[in-house]
This record gives C-alpha cells, structure tokens and sequence, in this order.
C-alpha cells in the first residue's frame, strides 16, 4: 500500500527542479503542497492531507541524498565540450600472449592519422576497441591471429568534458546514466578517464542520448 510519505518522495525524485529548490531551502512547502497534491491524490487515488504533503516535503529537504543531488547538478552544470561520432566499430578481443604486440603493430599503423577516432577498454580476460569504421582494414590485418568474440557495427560515441571536481562528488555517473536509461537508451560501452567519459550507442539513440546529457547543464 502507497503512503503519502512514499509517493511524494517518488515524485520529487522525478522533479529534478523541484529536489534542487528544496535541498536549498529556497521554496515555500505550504505552497508547494497546494500545487502538486492533484497529483499525489491521482497517485494514491485518494484524497490526500495537506498537512502530511507537508511534513512529506520537510523530511525530504533535510534528507541528505537531496543535498547531494544538488552537488550533482552544480557539478553537471559546468560540463564541458560534448563531442559525438558515428560510423563507429567495436571489437571485442580475447586477451592473448600475443595481444599486446598486435595492438603496438596496430596504434604505429594508425599514428599518423588524427581524424579517426581509437579507444579501447581492457578487462581481465578480454579488450573493446572501439575504431572509426575507415579503420577497418588496418585493425583486422593487425588483429587477424587474435581470438574476435564479438563485432558491432553502426554505432555511435557521445564524449563528454566533465569539471575537475567530479571526482570527489558521488553520484555523477549514476545521475547522467540514469536519465539515459529513462530515454531508453542502451549503452554497448563505457569509456572513462578522470574527467572525461565516452559511452557508446546505436546510431538510432545518438540523437536522444546527446540531447539528454546536453540538457544536464541546463538543470
């Protein structure tokens, strides 16, 4: 059974305006309450108290996860350059004796070329590159002896740029991934360095995934 309590909190968290104002003390609950109990009674489907709407949104403004949502936002308002690409390959490999030695052979044939886009992830057992699809024919000539698990075509990269400061604020992956998902876009891969991070898509969410994280700096 649905409480009051519970039903605000969903709501807020839905509401990233709103759990900002609130984390900062800068909104009247009262007033608040007023507007948004059509729809906790349409939720509940019931009428609801606006005395319990109340005490539901100051328990919320002092909750500390609301505090740290606001951390979030202001970090995620300072993000940098945001890069796409499309035409990409991914390349999943077995790791190997002989792997290392066939990526060398590969970044020295590639190392003249600045307008293509390489990146790989190494695991324990297994490596992604991820490869514009013009280079092809290079990577697969290097990789010819390797042990190929999968191979995914006609993808996209969204790059972003974050602050500085993001590593020493929790949540900041777990917030960006999280309206992704709402979008329903699905990640193939992530890439990430200390300030910066790369996800890879299918070229029909590229679109819906830049929009997303180009309107987190807006939030």
């Amino acid at each position: 059974m649905k409480t009051i309590s519970s039903v605000v909190e969903d709501y807020i968290k839905t509401k990233p305006y709103l759990s900002t104002a609130l984390s900062q003390g800068i909104i009247n609950l009262t007033s608040l309450s007023r507007i948004i109990k059509p729809d906790i009674e349409k939720i509940l489907k019931k009428n609801a108290n606006n005395g319990a709407i109340v005490m539901s949104l100051k328990r919320i403004s002092d909750n500390m996860e609301f505090v740290s949502t606001h951390k979030i936002i202001k970090t995620l308002n300072k993000i940098g350059d945001i890069t796409v690409r499309s035409s990409l390959l991914d390349y999943n490999f077995k790791i190997s004796p002989t792997f290392l030695a066939s990526q060398a052979k590969f970044l020295t044939e590639i190392n003249d070329n600045k307008e293509s886009f390489y990146t790989s992830s190494r695991g324990v057992s297994e490596c992604n590159i991820i490869i514009s699809s013009n280079l092809k024919s290079f990577l697969e000539k290097c990789f010819e002896k390797e042990f190929l698990v999968n191979k995914y075509e006609n993808l996209s990269s969204v790059s972003i740029k974050l602050p500085n400061e993001n590593v020493s604020v929790p949540g900041i992956y777990y917030f960006i991934f999280q309206r992704l998902s709402w979008e329903g876009v699905n990640i193939r891969e992530v890439i990430s360095t200390s300030n910066e991070f790369t996800i890879l898509v299918d070229e029909d969410y590229v679109n819906i995934a830049f929009k997303v994280i180009k309107d987190l700096k807006n939030l």
